[in-house]
C-alpha cells in the first residue's frame, strides 16, 4: 500500500454531476490503488492471476517547450476558451486538427449505438488542444456497476493501469488526430458492468494552478471498432476556469441496449478525487 497525496479536497459542484447522482461515498472493499502519480508508458509488468499494479515510482521530469512561463489565462466564470497563442510563440503547445465529427450530438443528448446488426467491440477516441504546454490532459474510464461504483479497484483504466481484469476494455494512446483511446470488446465485458464513463482529467492541476479554461477543442467519438463506422461524436463548447476534470461522455446498458449519453459536466476533482467519487479505494 502506498501513500498518495489527495490532489483535491475542494467542494463538488453538484449541479454538474447528472452522470453520477447514483455514486455513494461507502467504503469499498477492494484493494487500494498504489499510485495515480506514475505516467504513461509506467504501467508496472503484471503478474499471473493478480490485480494490475500501478507503478509507485517517482515520474521523470516532463518534457517541456520552450519557455517554462504560462500564458494568462481567461477572467473566471468565462465559458469561451482563451485564444490560442501566436504561432512561432516558444510557448504554444502542439496543436491537432479536430477530426471530420460526422455524428454529433448536443450536450444531454442520449443516442442508442446499437441498430440492427450486433455490435461487438466499440472503440472511444478523445482529442482535444490546450492554450498552454503546462496543461497536460489524461483520459480515464471509470467501469461502474448499477449501483455507480467500480466492482474493484482494477476496474478503473487509465495511463497506469491499461487494461481492465476482464481484458474487454484498453486504454492507448494514439499518434492521430486523436491523441487517447479506450476500446471496448462488448462481448467480453463483465455482466456487471452497466456504464463506461470517459472521463479528461489535467495532471497536477491543483499544483499548477490549471483548469479547463485552458483546453480547446475537446471530443469524443465512438466508433465500431470492426468498421471503423463513427456511431456518434461529441465536442465541448462550454469550458470553465473551476473545473479540473470533465466527464465527457458514457455509455450504458438500457434495455439490453448500449445507448451514449453525452455529458459534457465537470467537477474541483482530480484524478484522485474521481476515484472516491466512483468506489476506488486511495489511501491519502
Amino acid at each position: 500500500m502506498v501513500n498518495i497525496t489527495m490532489r483535491s479536497q475542494g467542494a463538488i459542484d453538484r449541479s454538474s454531476l447528472s452522470s453520477i447522482n447514483a455514486v455513494t461515498h461507502d467504503a469499498v472493499q477492494a484493494q487500494t490503488v498504489q499510485s495515480l502519480n506514475s505516467r504513461k508508458g509506467r504501467c508496472a509488468p503484471r503478474q499471473e492471476g493478480s490485480p494490475p499494479a500501478i507503478d509507485a515510482q517517482t515520474p521523470p521530469a516532463k518534457q517541456t517547450i520552450g519557455s517554462q512561463t504560462p500564458p494568462a489565462t481567461q477572467a473566471a466564470g468565462s465559458q469561451t476558451p482563451p485564444a490560442t497563442q501566436a504561432a512561432g510563440s516558444q510557448s504554444a503547445p502542439v496543436r491537432r486538427p479536430v477530426p471530420p465529427l460526422r455524428k454529433p450530438v448536443r450536450k444531454g443528448q442520449k443516442t442508442a449505438l446499437e441498430g440492427q446488426a450486433p455490435l461487438h467491440t466499440l472503440k472511444a477516441c478523445l482529442g482535444w488542444n490546450t492554450a498552454t504546454f503546462l496543461c497536460d490532459v489524461d483520459v480515464s474510464a471509470f467501469l461502474l456497476d448499477s449501483a455507480g461504483k467500480v466492482p474493484g479497484d482494477e476496474w478503473f483504466v487509465f495511463y497506469g493501469q491499461t487494461e481492465s481484469p476482464d481484458h474487454s476494455t484498453v486504454f492507448r494512446t494514439e499518434d492521430s488526430a486523436d491523441r487517447e483511446s479506450i476500446t471496448i470488446r462488448l462481448d467480453r465485458l463483465n455482466p456487471s458492468v452497466k456504464k463506461i464513463v470517459f472521463v479528461l482529467t489535467i495532471h497536477e492541476a491543483l499544483e499548477k494552478k490549471l483548469h479547463f479554461g485552458m483546453v480547446q477543442d475537446a471530443y469524443i467519438r465512438i466508433l465500431n471498432e470492426e468498421t471503423g463506422e463513427e456511431l456518434v461524436s461529441f465536442q465541448m463548447d462550454e469550458y470553465y476556469t473551476n473545473v479540473i476534470s470533465m466527464m465527457i461522455g458514457e455509455i450504458y446498458l438500457h434495455n439490453g441496449s448500449w445507448k451514449f449519453n453525452a455529458v459534457g459536466n465537470g467537477v474541483a476533482k482530480d484524478l484522485s478525487g474521481l476515484c472516491g467519487l466512483y468506489g476506488v479505494q486511495v489511501e491519502q
